[in-house]
């Protein structure tokens, strides 16, 4: 007789879904907010005018990422049931043919086919949408399109991140705001690479090093723009 223990297991997987929509929200926020300040900082404009592009930034950026997320998760949702709805209505005209095609897919991954018949009949038994819906889909509860959860991720997060350099500003003397705002970004945006990369236990130097590099190219671009425009108007 086979005894099977319960051992708890906590997959990073599980995160998967919100982490990807924070991290992305606050690092937009981070990089969007820090470099509309410095750029508009290199024009000559005062630290009020300053601020106020900034706030103006965070409004415009949560809104938007909150959308895009919403609309765009929401399309691979729709994708999601019309697949599924396509493979109960195969399931209902074909159960056979389904099965053998679950089988097929086991036997693929190492099975032999006849433990591979057995093991896609009982899973079929017991769920046979969500035997299909996992194994020929690639949809399963960890990957499922939750369109809410990530806008309000995104948002909350880029809201988060924007505020970061905007507190630079306040707190730095205008001679110095770009250099602090963009010193800061960066200290702020190779954090989230590592907090980011521990949760979702990835290599935490790796993720630093790339989000850093493309924060400072970011920030070094609007800065040049804003320096030129500035001069030329």
């Amino acid at each position: 007789m086979v005894v099977l223990s319960a051992h708890p297991e906590t997959h990073v997987v599980e995160r998967i879904g919100w982490l990807r929509a924070a991290v992305l929200g606050a690092n937009d926020g981070i990089i969007s907010t820090a470099s509309l300040i410095v750029g508009v900082a290199a024009s000559a404009a005062s630290t009020h005018e300053i601020l106020v592009a900034g706030i103006a930034g965070l409004v415009a950026g949560s809104m938007a990422m909150a959308t895009g997320e919403y609309v765009s998760v929401s399309s691979q949702r729709d994708t999601e049931q019309a697949e599924l709805g396509r493979e109960r209505a195969e399931l209902q005209a074909d159960p056979v043919h389904e099965e053998n095609e679950l089988a097929g897919i086991y036997v693929g991954r190492g099975l032999d086919p006849e433990l591979a018949q057995q093991v896609a009949r009982q899973l079929m038994a017991k769920d046979a949408l969500g035997a299909h819906a996992r194994d020929e889909l690639g949809i399963s509860e960890f990957t499922t399109a939750r369109p809410i959860q990530a806008a309000m991720a995104s948002a909350v997060t880029f809201a988060t991140g924007a505020a970061l350099p905007l507190l630079m500003v306040l707190i730095s003397p205008s001679h110095l705001l770009g250099l602090i705002v963009s010193v800061a970004a960066l200290l702020f945006l190779a954090l989230l690479g590592a907090v980011g990369a521990k949760a979702g236990g990835a290599k935490m130097l790796q993720a630093t090093i790339r989000v850093t590099f493309w924060g400072a190219l970011a920030l070094a671009s609007t800065a040049g723009i804003g320096a030129v425009f500035g001069t030329v108007v």
